[in-house]
């Protein structure tokens, strides 16, 4: 069955699942009506319900307006961006609930991940148990491993996304009935103890699920993709919090050894341009998608991600002048250290051309004022479709009517999680020393891409290889953080701009003080802009006293009504204003008061996140 139409039904929900909405603050009791065994006759059966899993785990650009777990609109809380008047704050106080036993549960945005609520990981230890009960006879061994090993997935998938935002977890390694109480119950598991439970069912699954289980199934290739990015996440977050570095090496170990199940199949390559990625109809064929996601109007399954990189969409919050400034030149030096002319303008126009080729193919390369920043990030909109501006849009790019594929998961993601977790090891624990090839074949094989005709007729260019002899010496680097490491981390924000890793990102490296603006001016400021050239409607009577521009010696000027030939520098955010002071306890989330009231109503303890 094609993925196209696995993301559009909610057969395995009908079928095994009651679905309800109902609020229970516990691990979930959801039923199923598959008590006679009548739905796991065959592998058809268990694959049916197995699809239930994808809309979860592979979004893509979800669907319609929905938000959750989508790029651009779904992952707006982070360093990269800045809003008009107060930033968005990190939350502050334990909420009075926070937990649902809904399969559709909405994920929390501050802490890119799940609510409270084991409904998927029932759902997961469902499928292993009646595959084990139940299909085992019906089916040849070599399926049993496999679809054991999906089921392991699965689980292991969601308990790293409820470790990411919670912590300690409470672990269910199997179906729980509804009288056992004492394990409903329980109380929170170490992360360390959950999190080795993961690597056992990512080893089996790495070990015995199938390399090919028809085109747009999950696959040893696609999960140990998966894989990579969960155990890279575990193993920093568990290295850079001083929480256990023997774990810790242990899952950077397996981050590297899935990786490279990826890396030495070639079957994968990065023979696509940048843009290709991310604003095509389709991506069947595409050198470096492993899995996308299908959207077809036909079938009412579309989405709007689209629209918001389209030139006249706002999303509210859009990238600072912090951002543009770490992408590096494509000479392979940082602006302050590059050779290139003009390395110290900030013009959209002048970093399209003389920075990496990501930067033209994220941004537009004039002004915007549909950007609060002016500098509005297009990177799922196709270079046809900021063509529509002050026009008419076609569906293809805009409302919620968007069909342009979504890369679920992609070579470049792999790779950067492999040398990542190679250089960790390689500074922390004994590893071996990163190689000049171990870089040829991850961050240079990534500058490499071609660059569409687009690109080359504005005079992008492939930005110069890095060169272990001669890293960039950038005096914005962190004093905890290697060069090489830093230029690894510069790599990953340059290729996962809008996407889903940058507060995830920063909390594994230990650096949400990044999320505090009063360290950099920067934040509060976009492009070096000439107003009274490229954005004259910026300076109307009615924006007297609210535009502001940054002169080079952080001198600001406003419009007063006369001065436009004053009004040329940083643009400066309207009213941009620090959000409020946080402390460490942001890492993780709290509990609801009215999960650890559910628990004592029934004679239990549920422990509230350390912090809070």
């Amino acid at each position: 069955m094609s993925i196209k139409y696995v993301f559009g039904l909610g057969i395995a929900c009908l079928l095994f699942t009651s679905c309800k909405k109902d609020f229970l603050d516990r691990p979930p009791l959801t039923s199923y009506v598959d008590a006679n065994g009548q739905f796991w006759r065959n592998e058809d059966d268990i694959r049916m319900f197995a699809n239930g899993f994808y809309p979860n785990y592979f979004n893509g650009y979800n669907t319609s307006f929905t938000a959750d777990y989508a790029p651009l609109r779904g992952y707006a809380f982070n360093d990269d961006v800045t809003g008009k008047n107060v930033q968005s704050n990190f939350e502050s106080n334990v909420p009075s609930s926070r937990g649902s036993t809904s399969e559709g549960a909405a994920w929390l945005s501050q802490y890119a991940g799940p609510t409270w609520d084991f409904a998927w990981v029932r759902k997961a230890n469902i499928l292993i148990d009646r595959i084990n009960t139940i299909a085992k006879p019906n089916i040849s061994d070599e399926a049993f491993r496999h679809w054991t090993a999906v089921g392991r997935f699965f689980r292991g998938y969601e308990y790293s996304r409820l470790v990411s935002v919670f912590g300690d977890v409470p672990y269910f390694g199997r179906v729980v009935k509804e009288d056992e109480l004492d394990t409903l119950y329980k109380d929170r598991d170490p992360r360390g103890l959950v999190m080795d439970k993961v690597y056992d069912d990512f080893q089996y699954v790495l070990a015995n699920m199938r390399t090919d289980d028809g085109a747009q199934n999950l696959n040893k290739y696609i999960a140990a993709a998966f894989i990579s990015r969960f155990m890279l996440f575990e193993g920093t977050y568990e290295h850079y919090h001083n929480i256990d570095d023997t774990r810790a090496q242990k899952y950077l170990e397996l981050a590297v050894q899935a990786a490279e199940v990826v890396m030495n199949s070639n079957k994968w390559s990065f023979g696509s341009d940048f843009k290709s990625l991310f604003a095509s109809d389709k991506l069947n064929g595409n050198p470096e998608v492993l899995m996308y996601r299908t959207y077809d109007a036909a079938l009412s399954i579309t989405h709007c991600i689209g629209s918001y990189s389209n030139g006249t969409e706002t999303v509210g919050v859009d990238p600072n002048l912090v951002l543009a400034k770490s992408f590096i030149m494509n000479d392979g030096n940082v602006w302050e250290h590059s050779s290139i002319p003009k390395a110290d303008s900030f013009s959209t126009a002048n970093m399209a051309k003389t920075r990496d080729p990501r930067f033209e193919a994220s941004f537009m390369d004039g002004p915007n004022h549909a950007a609060a920043t002016l500098l509005y990030g297009y990177k799922f909109a196709s270079r046809d479709a900021i063509t529509f501006i002050g026009k008419t849009y076609p569906p293809a790019w805009g409302s919620n009517t968007n069909t342009s594929d979504a890369p679920v998961i992609r070579l470049a993601e792999v790779v950067l999680n492999w040398i990542e977790a190679k250089a960790v090891l390689a500074q922390y624990f004994g590893g071996p020393a990163i190689a000049q090839g171990d870089i040829d074949r991850s961050i240079n094989a990534i500058r490499n891409r071609p660059l569409d005709a687009g690109a080359i007729a504005k005079g992008v260019q492939k930005t110069a290889p890095l060169m272990l002899a001669s890293l960039p010496d950038d005096p914005a680097r962190d004093a905890d953080v290697s060069p090489l490491i830093w230029e690894i981390r510069r790599e990953r924000r340059m290729e996962f701009v809008f996407e889903g890793f940058r507060l995830l990102d920063i909390k594994r490296w230990n650096k949400i003080k990044y999320m505090d603006y009063s360290t950099n001016p920067d934040y509060f400021l976009g492009p070096w802009v000439n107003l009274p050239v490229e954005l004259p409607t910026a300076l109307s009577s009615g924006t007297i006293g609210k535009v502001k521009v940054q002169k080079a010696d952080g001198t600001r000027v406003t419009w007063n009504g006369t001065n436009q030939s004053d009004m040329v520098g940083y643009w400066v955010v309207e009213n941009a204003v620090n959000r409020n002071s946080f402390t460490d306890q942001v890492y993780m989330s709290p509990v609801g008061l009215a999960q650890i009231n559910d628990y004592q109503d029934k004679g239990y303890t549920l422990s509230q996140t350390t912090g809070w």
